[in-house]
């Protein structure tokens, strides 16, 4: 299978571009960069992913972006720069972000407990397995609005694992997206906890409950709350839980089976509105709506002119929350690495298997998409791709490609 060549489509008109600089000019490496293209060729060619798009920016200019191989495993159409995408999880900063709003304008503090805006939370009790069964006790303290953010409320998702709670979330209908963000909480409000809150890292439907405290704080839906406070304001025209049926032929899909172990994919229809507006992992995207959400994170909260957040809220957002005596038993959080408001975040230079700086953060999406923002090289990056089985080997890919380029 041959890669196929760079498509030279623009963004779409609709999405202002950011401005571009050679790569030399903003110290990347250009033959670096060619090394990247030829990495990504290669992957492509050995079948690993239909196709990839690739955006790095410094200093407030991008020096590289690219897009490489198929849009559709299933048609002839290249993967493009304007390609669509399911970001999955990467909604979550977005939705970090909208809840960081409401605590600066007032509406509500990061040690209020969850059942002051949703009180079914009230009746919650932790599950705890012994002999085989599942015993319920009662939570030593109520789980806050920063324990949701930071993933320290106890809640979980049912692909995080195979123990009891994780099971009852598999049978729960928490996955189905013909329900309201009001009924989902309800659902998940019925479930146990993992842990004590506090206690452990545990990686779960917190955001999609943040999503939900945002509805009933603000009296819009996720969607239109997202749009009035963070996508408009930042021109993130194609971000939203679905894409028109207009973009039918810009939709960036999977190949029909992973081809490292032969499962099928299945992921959802990015051209089907949704009822559930899932503040976890709803949105779609595209390289450039992101592109523009990441620099106004390295910003320090602002883009062209327009203040999305504040720099000292954003910077407490990117810092680590997370106690010494937490407990972290997950390949999502590698060695050297904590977690913010929204965001993971680097403790240590050293560590992890790959580069970086001390006080990056970033975070990734199931399906394949990833970006990072590195506050000392005054760089971010974004990576999109729709193969789920091969995400972990390609975020750390591409931070070992792109940082083999900042000089």
């Amino acid at each position: 299978m041959n890669a196929q060549p760079l498509a030279k489509s623009n963004p779409s008109p609709q999405t202002p571009q950011l401005p571009q600089a050679s790569p030399a000019s903003i110290g990347l490496s250009p033959a670096r960069l060619k090394a990247m293209s030829d990495a990504f060729k290669r992957e492509i060619d050995k079948g690993t992913t239909p196709g990839v798009t690739m955006l790095v920016a410094r200093r407030g200019q991008i020096g590289f972006f690219e897009a490489f191989g198929k849009q559709n495993p299933a048609l002839d159409a290249p993967m493009t720069r304007d390609s669509i995408f399911r970001i999955f999880s990467m909604t979550k900063p977005l939705v970090s972000l909208g809840i960081m709003q409401l605590v600066e304008d007032g509406h509500l503090l990061l040690n209020d407990p969850l059942a002051k805006y949703i009180p079914e939370f009230a009746d919650q009790r932790v599950g705890i397995e012994r002999n085989g069964a599942l015993e319920l006790a009662l939570p030593a303290r109520a789980i806050t609005i920063q324990d949701l953010l930071r993933h320290t409320s106890g809640l979980s998702y049912e692909i995080t694992g195979t123990g009891m709670v994780q099971r009852l979330y598999a049978k729960s209908g928490a996955r189905d997206r013909t329900i309201t963000n009001a009924q989902h909480a309800s659902i998940v409000a019925k479930l146990p906890l993992m842990c004590q809150p506090g206690a452990e890292w545990n990686y779960s439907r917190a955001t999609d409950i943040l999503g939900r405290i945002i509805e009933v704080i603000s009296g819009k839906t996720l969607s239109a709350y997202l749009t009035e406070r963070i996508l408009a304001p930042l021109q993130m025209t194609e971000t939203a839980f679905h894409a028109g049926a207009e973009n039918a032929h810009r939709l960036a899909e999977p190949f029909a089976t992973d081809p490292w172990t032969g499962d099928k994919v299945a992921l959802f229809n990015m051209l089907e509105k949704p009822v559930m507006e899932s503040g976890g992992g709803g949105l779609v995207s595209t390289t450039m709506d992101y592109a523009r959400f990441c620099q106004m994170l390295l910003n320090g909260g602002e883009l062209d002119g327009t203040r999305i957040i504040g720099r000292k809220t954003l910077h407490f957002m990117a810092s680590n929350h997370l106690d010494p005596k937490v407990k972290v038993e997950s390949h999502l959080l590698p060695p050297g690495h904590g977690f913010g408001l929204g965001f993971a975040v680097r403790t240590h230079d050293g560590m992890a298997p790959f580069a970086g700086s001390t006080g990056q953060f970033f975070w990734s999406g199931m399906a394949g998409t990833f970006f990072w923002i590195d506050p000392q090289e005054d760089l971010f990056a974004v990576f999109m791709s729709q193969g789920p089985g091969q995400r972990e080997h390609f975020r750390t890919l591409v931070r070992s490609l792109v940082y083999a380029a900042v000089e």
